[in-house]
């Protein structure tokens, strides 16, 4: 991931600003959530001496928070991709709807994560801690097969 976001930096390269600014944020979510996932799991290990549940709360969110930005970055990619076949109307090419289908599953995949996410924040947040454990796994399950739909496919990262 660090070497994702190293890559990427400031998005120079990046054609549209509302992706570049989507894809920082979401680079920055991905590399606070890790560390603070880490120091979660050392505090419930005693390799550390800290509230791992503030930690755990900390890098959930974190991750409901990349999930929100990857679910609005697809739906900005949808909407440059539909921009693209008003224009090339005829010629709309299979490519191009092989993106627009890649980016609605991970719409989903996303959304079944940030379900998760928000359930295993603290109760009294949404639905949290609402779940019961075969609809967690459904949702998870959802997420899982998607993404290895996407890897099968070969468009498990798709850009405009």
């Amino acid at each position: 991931m660090l070497s994702y976001s190293c890559q990427y930096g400031l998005g120079n390269k990046e054609k549209d600003t509302a992706m570049r600014w989507l894809s920082i944020f979401n680079n920055v979510a991905d590399q606070l959530y890790y560390p603070c996932e880490h120091v979660a799991w050392a505090a419930d290990a005693e390799i550390i001496h800290a509230n791992s549940s503030r930690w755990w709360t900390l890098s959930t969110t974190l991750w409901g928070f990349s999930l929100l930005l990857g679910i609005a970055r697809s739906l900005r990619i949808l909407l440059l991709l539909r921009r693209k076949q008003h224009t090339e109307s005829r010629d709309f090419s299979q490519k191009t709807r092989a993106e627009m289908h890649i980016q609605a599953l991970t719409i989903i995949s996303n959304l079944a994560d940030l379900a998760n996410a928000i359930h295993w924040l603290p109760p009294g947040i949404l639905w949290a801690g609402k779940f019961s454990p075969w609809f967690v796994g459904l949702m998870g399950s959802i997420s899982s097969f998607i993404g290895i739909y996407k890897n099968y496919a070969g468009g498990s990262c798709g850009t405009v």
